[in-house]
């Protein structure tokens, strides 16, 4: 149990019997009256946003959440699998909760999950992965004095932009937190 204001944002705790991570918090301490937190959760099981405030007495129950790797398996058209390297276990996890991660997803990849009671609840990349590009617009000559880009569809379907020097079979690093093109691997 922690108090209201003891919340920090990547904090998860308990509330109304379900996981939510604390997205943002501010501490207000008004010139009238007791001091609370005013917050933005979001709901681990649902990917809903709820805005909350707790008074500094309130008692907040912290959920005890558990990270394990896993491995990244294969989609389907309503879910994408994810298996455990230890028992063998497949475990699914909706594709809509996954828009967003799921351009840079490769077949074997290892990922960090996020497991509440055995539940998978959210799925983390490395920050970084290296990809095939498998189509794109060849550059012309001249046109690098913008610093222009282009799109790139990768091996696993996601669209980046790149730089107009990439080519079809160039093998590229992406930043998974802001899905922007690094560099290109040797």
């Amino acid at each position: 149990m922690i108090g209201g204001g003891e919340l920090k944002n990547g904090m998860t705790i308990l509330y109304n019997g379900e996981p939510y991570r604390v997205e943002y918090f501010q501490h207000v301490k008004p010139g009238k009256g007791s001091a609370f937190t005013r917050t933005k959760l979001r709901n681990l099981t649902s990917g809903s946003v709820l805005e909350q405030t707790f008074k500094a007495r309130d008692d907040i129950e912290t959920a005890v959440v558990e990270r394990k790797e896993m491995e990244y398996l294969y989609r389907d058209p309503s879910a994408l699998h994810f298996m455990d390297p230890e028992t063998y276990e497949e475990i699914p996890l909706p594709a809509d909760r996954c828009e967003k991660i799921a351009p840079f997803l490769k077949e074997n990849m290892r990922v960090t999950a996020l497991l509440w009671q055995e539940k998978l609840l959210d799925i983390s990349l490395p920050n970084f992965v290296e990809l095939k590009v498998t189509k794109t617009a060849p550059g012309h000559r001249g046109d690098t004095v913008t610093g222009g880009s282009k799109p790139a569809t990768l091996e696993t379907g996601g669209v980046v932009n790149v730089p107009l020097f990439v080519n079809e079979g160039d093998v590229i690093q992406i930043d998974t937190r802001t899905g922007e093109y690094l560099s290109r691997v040797t």
